[in-house]
């Protein structure tokens, strides 16, 4: 019972969908980095009071203190110029029409399209907030350090199941991460079930030779990097899973591991389970009818 609906902008907007797959098309053309960033907008945004685009709200003192600048967003969250292109877009198409929250939704599900993954028909009909919540972000937003049992955990309370934690971990087939996520796991320990591989090991230690120091971004996905698929899962069974958050996914016993199982033998199953997953988690707890508003630019409140 979503108040969510597909055709939201049928006669509002009708070619609101076409603008948005042309700008996300081009921005990832130029650079197969953006789709991973654009995906992970919209998950950093929903986790955080709902998919109300309050991730995209600027800190102005006294006033509004953003979420960009939380410490799983801060120097990592980017993408932001491709959503105030989308918006000047539709502004002139369609002004005061379309909300950013729904540009989120959309621009993900185009990033995963066009980076050769599934498309899923969006609900739409969200709202803006007029608040951003920084300390919420800091609280609600998975780590890369975090274990099976917190991911679990950190999903359900956003009315997310395992199942769809597993599904939704996959968006790490594409995009990149800096090496301080990281440079903790550089150090084998064959005690370790969730070490990585030697040989990816190795690797890593060539592209970050300064470990946590340096600013090197790293492909998520070591077997296809830009392109949406189920290798993510593959890698897994070798250990070479790049973030612990990752590798804990398969190093645990139980339902997440047969999950990665499912997922690695049957890209279709994968696919399936990832666009149900990303319809459940763009209907948290949105602002629809008449609460928040629809901002003219995506940066700050009306």
């Amino acid at each position: 019972g979503s108040p969510l609906q597909f055709h939201f902008y049928e006669k509002s907007c009708p070619n609101v969908e076409k603008i948005v797959r042309q700008v996300v098309s081009s921005a990832v053309a130029s650079e197969a980095r953006m789709a991973g960033s654009l995906l992970r907008l919209h998950f950093h945004d929903c986790f955080v009071q709902g998919c109300d685009g309050s991730l995209l709200l600027k800190s102005i003192a006294g006033v509004i203190e953003g979420e960009e600048e939380a410490l799983p967003n801060a120097n990592s969250v980017r993408g932001f110029e491709v959503v105030d292109a989308i918006k000047a877009t539709l502004e002139q198409e369609c002004p005061g029409i379309v909300s950013c929250a729904d540009i989120l939704a959309l621009a993900a599900r185009d990033s995963v399209a066009v980076s050769g993954g599934p498309s899923y028909p969006v609900q739409l009909g969200r709202r803006d907030s007029l608040t951003a919540n920084r300390d919420l972000a800091n609280k609600n937003l998975p780590g890369f350090n975090f274990n099976a049992t917190d991911l679990v955990a950190a999903f359900a309370n956003v009315g997310l199941s395992a199942r769809d934690m597993v599904a939704l971990s996959g968006g790490h087939s594409i995009g990149k991460a800096r090496c301080n996520t990281f440079a903790a796991r550089l150090t084998p320990d064959t005690q370790d079930p969730t070490a990585l591989s030697s040989s990816y090991s190795s690797l890593l230690q060539q592209q970050c030779p300064a470990g946590a120091a340096s600013d090197a971004l790293v492909d998520l996905d070591v077997t296809t990097p830009i392109q949406f698929d189920n290798a993510y899962y593959s890698n897994l069974l070798s250990n070479r899973g790049l973030l612990h958050s990752e590798q804990v996914l398969y190093s645990t016993p139980g339902a997440t591991r047969d999950l990665v199982n499912l997922y690695a033998q049957s890209n279709s199953a994968f696919a399936k389970d990832f666009c149900v997953a990303m319809l459940k988690m763009g209907s948290i707890t949105p602002l629809t009818g008449s609460e928040g508003q629809v901002r003219n630019q995506c940066g700050y409140v009306n």
